[in-house]
C-alpha cells in the first residue's frame, strides 16, 4: 500500500479522522494559565482508559491468538511509523529484561529503521513495500504475529506490514485510534481505540499514543503471563543484568517462597541466578539440575514444574 500522491486527497482523508479533528473550544488554550492547561490535559488523558476498556474483548481475543502462536515458537513483531513505531520498539525492548525472552522473540519494526527512533525519516511511513521488505528480512512464518500500529489507521507502512504478513499466513493484529480504519480491516484482529480529537490538533503522541502504550502493555504482558513467564504476579523470568535487578531477583524468590536469606542465596547460587529455578529448588525440594530438567519438561511453566516435582 502506498500513500495518495495528491495532497488535496490526503487532506480530505485526514479531515475525516477523529484523531485529526480540530476543537474550536480549545482555540485560545495558549492564552490560559499553565495550571488550567495542565488540568484540561489531565482531563483529556483520563478518558483514555475508558476507550481501552470498550475494546477489551477484542484485545483479549488477540492475546489468546498471539499466545497460541508463540507457544509453538512464533515471534511477536510490531510494525509502525513515527510515534506508533517507537512505542512498538519500546515495548519489544522491555521484554528481554522483564520476561527473559530472546531479543528475537518480540521485535519492533519502525519505518525508516533504527535511525527513525530519534530522527524523522522522510517518506518512510508512506511505503507499504518498505514494510514488506522489512518483514521479509525477518523470514516471517505462519507461526509469527505481526501487530500493525497506527493512530490514524491509514499509515501505509503499518497497513502494508499487516497485508504482507497475512499473505504469508502470519497472525495479524491492527491497532488504531479511529473507527472503520483500513488497518483494522486488513488485520484478522482489529483493535480500534477511539480516543477522539487531541488537545493539540493532530498530535497523536498524546491520547492516541497513551492508548497504544496501554494496549501494547496488555498484548505483551498478558501473553507472557499466559506463557508462564510469571508466577502469580511475580516476574520469575526476570533477567538479572544489573544491581537493581539482582536485588529484585532475591526479593522475588523471597516473596514466592518465604525462605530465609541464606536459603535464597544458596538456591540462586545453585541455579546460576535463575529466579524460576531457584524457587523450584526451594518449593519443590529438588536440586538445581532437577529444577532445570523439570522446567524444560514443563515448557518453562513454574506451576506445572512444581506439580511434577510434587509427583
Amino acid at each position: 500500500m502506498t500513500s495518495t500522491s495528491d495532497p488535496r486527497e490526503l487532506r480530505t482523508e485526514l479531515e475525516t479522522l477523529t484523531t485529526e479533528a480540530f476543537r474550536p473550544e480549545l482555540a485560545e488554550i495558549d492564552r490560559l494559565p499553565t495550571l488550567e492547561i495542565a488540568t484540561i490535559m489531565n482531563g483529556e488523558d483520563a478518558t483514555v482508559p475508558g476507550a481501552v476498556a470498550a475494546r477489551l474483548p477484542q484485545i483479549a481475543a488477540a492475546i489468546d491468538a498471539i499466545t497460541e502462536r508463540m507457544a509453538r515458537g512464533g515471534r511477536l513483531v510490531y510494525a509502525g511509523a513515527g510515534t506508533a513505531g517507537r512505542l512498538g520498539v519500546l515495548d519489544a525492548s522491555e521484554c528481554p529484561p522483564t520476561f527473559n525472552t530472546d531479543p528475537a522473540q518480540v521485535m519492533g519494526l519502525i519505518a525508516g529503521g533504527p535511525d527513525a527512533m530519534v530522527t524523522a525519516v522522510e517518506g518512510a511511513e508512506d511505503s507499504g513495500e518498505l514494510a514488506a521488505r522489512d518483514l521479509d528480512a525477518l523470514e516471517l512464518t505462519a507461526r509469527d504475529t505481526v501487530v500493525g500500529i497506527s493512530a490514524s489507521g491509514r499509515t501505509p507502512y503499518a497497513v502494508g506490514a499487516v497485508e504482507h504478513a497475512r499473505s504469508l499466513g502470519a497472525l495479524t493484529v491492527g491497532l488504531s485510534c479511529n473507527a472503520d480504519s483500513a488497518l483494522a480491516a486488513a488485520a484478522e484482529h482489529g483493535i480500534e481505540i477511539v480516543t477522539g480529537p487531541e488537545l493539540v490538533t493532530g498530535s497523536t503522541r498524546l491520547k492516541a499514543g497513551t492508548a497504544q502504550k496501554l494496549v501494547l502493555n496488555m498484548l505483551s504482558t498478558i501473553t507472557m503471563i499466559r506463557l508462564g513467564k510469571t508466577y502469580g504476579n511475580l516476574m520469575v523470568d526476570v533477567r538479572a543484568s544489573n544491581d537493581k535487578l539482582r536485588a529484585r531477583s532475591r526479593r522475588i524468590v523471597a516473596l514466592a517462597t518465604g525462605a530465609p536469606n541464606e536459603e535464597i542465596e544458596r538456591a540462586l547460587a545453585e541455579t546460576g541466578g535463575e529466579v524460576k529455578n531457584a524457587i523450584l529448588t526451594i518449593l519443590g525440594g529438588v536440586d538445581g539440575t532437577s529444577a532445570a530438567r523439570l522446567l524444560a519438561g514443563s515448557g518453562g511453566n513454574l506451576r506445572t514444574a512444581l506439580e511434577r516435582a510434587a509427583g
